[in-house]
């Protein structure tokens, strides 16, 4: 049963480990969404030879780069591009077309007004779903390592249960209410950032693999608690059963030997009736103070209060 119970521990602080790692990596990562950003593609110059626009028309002939478009002829969507984006809970980066590398603002300042009162309770029930994690992993290891006692253990693992269950529930709640603020986002944020499309990332991956993890572990912990508490109550449960069986069979020997005893004494008493009858054929004078010291002896014991059928013959005898 230890070795179980270890097993189911080790698996359960395995799973929690697992929740907080990909929980805090999502949660200061910026690729819960990616995708792509139709921008006006900007106008060429020196340092940008390419995805540009020409207003000059003052190209050489040297300069027959496919990717220069000129303003004369252009049409349709020739005149955007689409830049990568990645955006998280704290920042949206944005691919920078104008040079190398990224530009990141906060995502904060992009969701609308009516949504960032969300945003922050999403952010919030983040940080708890992590402390939570913390919590319970600490529990789970105390559990594991530092309990010396059964019943601290179990009180130890009943707590780590109920504070990852709580977490799990408190990390999908902000994951959905993140979700909703950045769909919102997408249809209601600036134009310069509402992206062309759009889907989740790796980090929105992580985040619900974290709850999933999270969870497992919350319900690997309770089966623990649940499985070593029914082994103690069957285990109790036989013990009774067995102390039960022992007090009926002592019972039945006390009865047994009383029997026996008042088996014994009854023939003890069935000989010397015997006794007294085949004295009383040779000497009828002595067989009537035997018998009557016989009765007069039974008469004194209190533990003879019933005389026996015989005991009247005795007594006929005695005349």
């Amino acid at each position: 049963m230890k070795t179980n119970r270890r097993c189911r521990a080790l698996l359960a602080v395995s799973l929690n480990l697992m929740a907080l790692l990909f929980s805090t990596t999502a949660f200061i990562t910026t690729h819960w969404c990616e995708g792509t950003q139709r921008v006006p593609k900007p106008s060429c110059g020196k340092e940008k030879k390419t995805n540009c626009l020409n207003y000059g028309g003052n190209e050489t002939a040297n300069e027959t780069n496919q990717n220069v478009v000129h303003y004369s002829w252009e049409t349709g969507d020739d005149r955007f591009l689409f830049r990568y984006f990645h955006t998280g809970i704290w920042y949206s980066c944005e691919e920078n077309i104008n040079a190398a590398g990224e530009k990141c603002r906060s995502f904060i300042d992009l969701a609308p007004a009516s949504e960032k009162g969300v945003l922050w309770l999403s952010v919030v029930s983040e940080v708890l779903y992590i402390m939570l994690l913390v919590v319970g992993f600490s529990l789970m290891c105390l559990e594991l390592f530092h309990s010396s006692s059964v019943i601290d253990g179990l009180k130890l693992n009943a707590f780590a249960a109920v504070f990852t269950v709580l977490s799990g529930l408190l990390g999908m709640v902000a994951h959905m209410m993140y979700t909703q603020v950045f769909q919102v986002t997408v249809s209601l944020g600036p134009e310069d950032w509402r992206p062309h499309s759009w889907d989740y990332g790796w980090s929105f991956c992580l985040a619900w693999g974290s709850f999933t993890c999270c969870m497992a572990a919350s319900v690997t912990t309770l089966n623990s608690y649940t499985k070593t508490v029914i082994e103690f109550r069957h285990k109790r449960k036989i013990f009774e059963q067995g102390f039960r069986e022992e007090q009926n069979f002592l019972d039945q020997e006390a009865i047994k030997y009383f029997r026996e005893r008042t088996e014994e004494e009854r023939a003890e008493a069935g000989d010397l009736r015997l006794q007294c009858l085949h004295s009383c054929s040779p000497n009828r004078k002595m067989c009537a103070v035997s018998c009557i010291y016989f009765l007069g002896k039974k008469a004194s014991d209190p533990s003879f209060s019933r005389r026996e059928p015989w005991e009247s013959d005795l007594l006929a005898l005695r005349c």
